[in-house]
């Protein structure tokens, strides 16, 4: 039997939004919250930004941008273990 969703109250650019979550992950949504309300404050900051949903698009954009970033570098660093593993098994092998 899989638990039932949780409703948590956050506040996003102001205003009170509701969303559904998995049992456990109310944390991790609070905290996305406060990541994004975070990148928004500092795109209001900028001069050429004069409304909350441009500041909105820009702070998502940059999330995933770093996402992006991020993900680029698992992926390098994912090809550099695979090659140092099968050099150390080619060592091992031929000793």
């Amino acid at each position: 039997m899989s638990e039932s969703p949780e409703q948590v109250t956050v506040t996003l650019l102001g205003k009170s939004h509701q969303f559904s979550c998995t049992p456990g992950q109310q944390q991790a949504l609070i905290d996305a919250v406060d990541l994004l309300n975070g990148r928004v404050d500092e795109m209001r900051q900028r001069d050429t930004v004069r409304s909350d949903h441009n500041a909105l698009l820009l702070a998502a954009l940059h999330l995933c941008h770093e996402l992006l970033a991020l993900q680029s570098d698992t992926q390098q660093a994912q090809q550099t273990l695979l090659q140092l593993t099968q050099r150390i098994s080619t060592q091992v092998e031929s000793n």
